[in-house]
């Protein structure tokens, strides 16, 4: 018999005091604009490869790619402004990061992952950054499934400046997607903490 299937991210994790701090900006900045939806706090982290469907019985094999090596928490700083995407008509707005040591990090985990033969590259560049949140469709027209995205008002503004200081991501995590009606939700499979590192706000 067939194993099932899972749906499947490597992601690096937010110390808890940033994902609270950032739940407390989207509760200001988002809420007056109907147009903008929140992305829920605990999935707030920089993705580190997107897997898609894998058969249940490869997540050993997959955990012991991605998250079986000795690596220092990297250092991150996030941008201030709000990055709509597209910028035209932005169906979501994220925040950039700046980290050489996640870029590196990613680039480690994606080499082990493509060694084992579990993963297939973007042909984009890696881009560190937190989906913070998306926008809601419109009506669909008359013999179209879709809508256009929302049409934003009020974009959302700067972080605040706690949130611009440097810190470190405390962990690597395999997670599984399940897809819901209100949005995907996310299932911690295998974790590994990071390795101590001086610098950077603590954890």
């Amino acid at each position: 018999m067939k194993s099932p299937r899972a749906r499947l991210f490597v992601a690096l994790d937010l110390p808890a005091a940033v994902r609270e701090g950032l739940a407390g900006w989207q509760r200001e900045e988002l809420a007056p604009d109907p147009a903008l939806r929140p992305s829920r706090a605990e999935t707030l982290h920089f993705t580190l490869a997107f897997l898609g469907y894998h058969a249940e019985r490869e997540v050993g094999r997959i955990t012991e790619a991605a998250l079986g090596l000795d690596a220092h928490a990297p250092l991150v700083r996030l941008r201030r402004d709000p990055v709509p995407v597209p910028r035209s008509r932005p169906r979501l707005y994220a925040i950039d990061a700046e980290s050489d040591e996640t870029v590196a990090l990613q680039s480690e985990v994606e080499r082990r992952l493509v060694d084992g033969g579990l993963y297939e590259p973007e042909k984009r560049d890696f881009w560190p950054h937190l989906t913070v949140a998306r926008v809601r469709t419109e009506k669909p027209p008359p013999g179209r499934r879709r809508g256009k995205p929302a049409r934003v008002e009020r974009p959302p503004g700067p972080l605040p400046e706690p949130l611009v200081d440097p810190f470190r991501g405390v962990r690597i995590t395999l997670y599984r997607s399940h897809l819901r009606p209100t949005g995907a939700e996310y299932e911690p499979l295998a974790q590994t903490e990071l390795l101590p590192r001086g610098g950077g706000k603590a954890i």
